[in-house]
């Protein structure tokens, strides 16, 4: 009789997230370090999954900030997205850094009025469309809360790790996290 095998072959969606604010005369002002972004369950489905088994899924294209806390794995939405301006999302390019690593980066300057009051933004998210308060969160987290009256430039560098688990996995992870350079 054959021996079963115990595959833990499969998938996992893992991503990272930095946010500089810059100030003019004064460079950086503020940096969140790498913090890991929590992938929502409708994230990895419309996003991935949907990619997989009829190649209609979403793509991410644009970011957003927000003031509220980290996305639950359930979340739809960003808590507290800046709406200021019905196209206050920021456009990202995209680029493969590595084997299983998309990069998304862009970045939130005030000339674009993407903030027309003081906030106090704590929150940023992916997603597929430029309208805000619409569209579907992929990931997201919270970092150190920043006003952002005066901020003239918010840098993100958002990655986003593909992890084959039965191999190489550890490995490849651990050599797939971007580099730290910024606007």
């Amino acid at each position: 009789m054959a021996k079963s095998k115990n595959h833990s072959d499969g998938l996992k969606v893992r991503g990272f997230f930095r946010v500089q604010l810059t100030e003019d005369g004064k460079g950086v002002i503020g940096d969140s370090g790498w913090k890991e972004n929590q992938v929502t369950n409708l994230g990895i489905r419309q996003y991935v999954v949907d990619w997989l088994t009829s190649g209609a899924g979403k793509s991410v294209t644009y970011m957003a900030l927000g003031t509220g806390g980290a996305p639950a794995s359930d979340a739809t939405a960003l808590t507290g997205e800046l709406t200021h301006s019905t196209s206050g999302r920021a456009a990202v390019s995209s680029s493969i850094v590595a084997s299983g690593t998309a990069q998304f980066t862009g970045a939130f300057a005030s000339a674009n009025s993407f903030v027309t009051a003081s906030a106090d933004i704590s929150c940023i998210g992916l997603y597929n469309t430029s309208t805000t308060a619409v569209g579907t969160l992929f990931a997201g987290n919270t970092f150190a809360s920043s006003s952002c009256a005066k901020i003239t430039l918010v840098a993100l560098l958002p990655a986003m790790v593909l992890k084959n688990i039965i191999k190489f996995g550890e490995t490849l992870f651990k050599k797939t996290i971007p580099s730290q350079a910024f606007c």
